[in-house]
């Protein structure tokens, strides 16, 4: 049975708190995990939540800010012990390849594993696979940043009150599938499109053009929302969202389940980004996301 939710690892922004860890995200999708952004501790949360270096199949670091990448070092270790041995291929920003390569030579150990790198250096398609096509979009802070897109291909819903009219039951439904057509009848036929589930992350930004069109009717929005409103001139100058524009974003995007993270050590109230969010005027599903939470994606519409 297919899988697909988001795994929270840590939520902090900068630097941990005693209930926050360093960013770590994992997205199950089917049979592949997909990790985001690993800081610091991120190889320990995984211990925490149940996930495994063999649960990897990619990497995708949106900048190279510590509280972003400073866990590379410990998890491709940690895919090298374990002997992962499937392909890994770790995405992030050409402009810190240095960084990326300093991580994942910190200190000696045995490579075991095939880790791929492919960096990113313009908006657009990084890997298409049967379930996904992953995409980047350039966001806007003081070091070059990208977000992150899946978007599973368009499928058909079949029709039980159309495939009765035109009299296809039992192995001709299948047929149908494979083949098309049957005896005259089309799939377009007895069937509508099931739009194909949409995930993007979205973390350290100002608003920009990349941020709306990741978030482009998504059925699950990971989303930085590092402040309140009330310091929205603090989050303009640093390069970050507040949870009222965070929300206000997933608004105009048509999000049907917000996910907001990603938080400063200032505020002790998490309710407070909630209440700024709903202020917005984002009335879908809303998380504010705690470490070790898992997140399912919302089922299909």
């Amino acid at each position: 049975m297919s899988v697909r939710e988001l795994v929270v690892l840590g939520t902090a922004s900068q630097v941990p708190t005693r209930h926050r860890n360093h960013n770590g995200y994992l997205l199950r999708w089917d049979g592949e995990g997909i990790l985001f952004d690993p800081g610091e501790g991120t190889q320990r949360q995984m211990l925490r939540a149940g996930v495994a270096a063999h649960d990897l199949n990619r990497i995708c670091v949106t900048h190279f800010h510590g509280d972003h990448s400073l866990g590379l070092a410990g998890v491709i270790q940690r895919i090298n012990l374990d002997r992962v041995p499937h392909e890994i291929t770790a995405h992030y920003p050409r402009s810190g390849r240095r960084y990326f390569e300093r991580l994942r030579y910190a200190t000696a150990y045995r490579e075991t594993a095939a880790l791929t790198e492919a960096p990113v250096d313009t908006d657009g398609d990084l890997a298409v696979t049967a379930s996904y096509t992953l995409e980047a979009r350039r966001l806007s802070h003081p070091v070059e940043s990208y977000g992150y897109r899946l978007v599973e291909p368009d499928g058909r819903r079949m029709l039980p009150e159309r495939l009765a009219a035109h009299g296809i039951a039992g192995p001709a439904v299948g047929r149908l599938q494979r083949e098309g057509s049957v005896d005259g009848v089309s799939l377009a036929d007895v069937s509508e499109v099931r739009r194909g589930q949409r995930f993007a992350f979205v973390m350290d930004t100002r608003l920009c053009d990349g941020v709306h069109a990741l978030a482009d009717g998504c059925d699950l929005l990971v989303i930085e929302s590092t402040f309140l409103d009330e310091d929205a001139t603090l989050a303009q100058d640093h390069g970050h969202l507040t949870a009222g524009q965070a929300a206000d974003v997933a608004r105009r995007a048509g999000v049907r389940h917000l996910v907001l993270t990603h938080f400063s050590q200032r505020y002790t109230d998490p309710t407070a980004f909630e209440r700024q969010a709903r202020a917005a005027g984002f009335d879908g599903e809303l998380t504010v996301a705690r470490d070790l939470l898992r997140v399912p994606i919302p089922k299909r519409s």
